[in-house]
């Protein structure tokens, strides 16, 4: 695969460090990491319909013989077909040791969990696997925004900004950022989503702040983004 790396930019960290980083591979390279590890990580056999092959050949550019071993390598994980709760928090705390994995795996599970099941399968799985690591700046920012986005109505509110910020700190330990500067933060990246001013952030906007390099709406985005490339 061939990642896109035609902007880079120098961005300055919550912390104080100055970051090199390239804007459409941030966000191509994120889940593509997570999704490989819950791949790999560790009753009657589910069957892969025809209907889900269909959609995935349809959707992505993945082989019905590429669909297929795929499908035999996620039942190995997971023998009922389909990623629980539980289950994917114990992967990601398998991932990420050391960090608040119970947060980080509520905000990142609503990414995957598109229809609101309380689960997650294959379909699923492979939709967020393919976009995260073959499609655009904007597919990829469309899946970053299900993070924020946490009662699930389509748009970020000021307290939902706050939660996701304070959680992020938490994640990522960042122990030295006082509450002023959070607060800061979140004031700073909302004003410049919220283009309209009516005080939500639709996808749209928080697409079109991200992709413009707008300071603050690029700072908290690579913030969420370091959870899955950093060590």
């Amino acid at each position: 695969m061939q990642i896109e790396t035609d902007k880079t930019m120098t961005t300055t960290s919550i912390a104080g460090r100055t970051e090199a980083v390239t804007v459409k591979s941030y966000y191509k390279i994120i889940p593509k990491i997570l999704s490989g590890r819950l791949l790999g990580c560790g009753t009657q056999k589910p069957i892969l319909t025809e209907e889900d092959v269909d959609y995935l050949v349809r959707n992505t550019a993945i082989t019905k013989e590429q669909v297929d071993s795929q499908f035999q390598i996620f039942l190995t994980n997971h023998p009922d077909g389909m990623i629980s709760k539980k289950s994917f928090h114990s992967m990601m705390k398998a991932c990420y040791p050391g960090a608040d994995t119970e947060r980080l795996s509520k905000h990142i599970w609503r990414m995957y969990d598109i229809n609101l099941d309380g689960h997650i399968d294959f379909r699923e799985f492979m939709v967020v696997l393919y976009v995260m690591s073959n499609g655009s700046p904007e597919e990829n920012l469309k899946q970053i925004f299900r993070v924020f986005d946490i009662n699930n109505d389509g748009k970020i509110n000021i307290a939902e900004m706050k939660r996701i910020v304070n959680d992020l700190f938490k994640l990522i330990d960042e122990k030295d950022v006082e509450n002023a500067s959070k607060e800061i933060l979140v004031q700073s990246a909302f004003t410049e989503m919220d283009e309209n001013g009516d005080g939500e952030i639709s996808q749209e906007e928080f697409i079109k702040a991200c992709l413009s390099q707008k300071k603050f709406s690029t700072m908290l985005t690579l913030k969420i983004i370091d959870i899955f490339i950093t060590k």
